[in-house]
């Protein structure tokens, strides 16, 4: 099991690393394009096939995602995408802070409680 979480902590860094590559002027525009979808589609909570659907909503995650990443890594100067994978790692390791995320979600539910009070008022019969 350790195995799978370190292949999945290593496919996550570099869907990061080959989004922040897709930035960077030495990679060639029509690979800086796939990698903007692939970092796009991995790091998304949308899916392609949602996952309720047996068996082939994990496929995209097992097959798809992979195989894009692979392929986008591959098309990626060497030397680039190392530098990027030591600012994803490093990206990684950050401290997550509690406190912003419960202002995130604070400001989250006030905007959805505005939202819903302005809807009540405009629509009342």
């Amino acid at each position: 099991m350790s195995l799978v979480k370190t292949w999945a902590r290593a496919l996550r860094r570099d869907a990061h690393a080959i989004f922040l590559a897709s930035r960077d002027p030495r990679v060639p525009w029509a690979v800086k394009l796939l990698a903007l979808a692939v970092a796009g589609y991995a790091l998304s909570p949308i899916d392609l096939i949602p996952d309720f659907i047996p068996v082939l909503g994990y496929l995209d995650d097992l097959m798809i995602v992979p195989l894009g990443i692979w392929l986008v890594i591959e098309l990626i100067p060497k030397d680039v995408m190392d530098e990027y994978r030591t600012a994803a790692s490093v990206a990684a390791q950050r401290p997550v802070s509690k406190a912003a995320a419960i202002v995130i979600v604070a400001l989250w539910i006030s905007g959805a409680a505005v939202l819903g009070w302005i809807a009540l008022v405009h629509w009342r019969v």
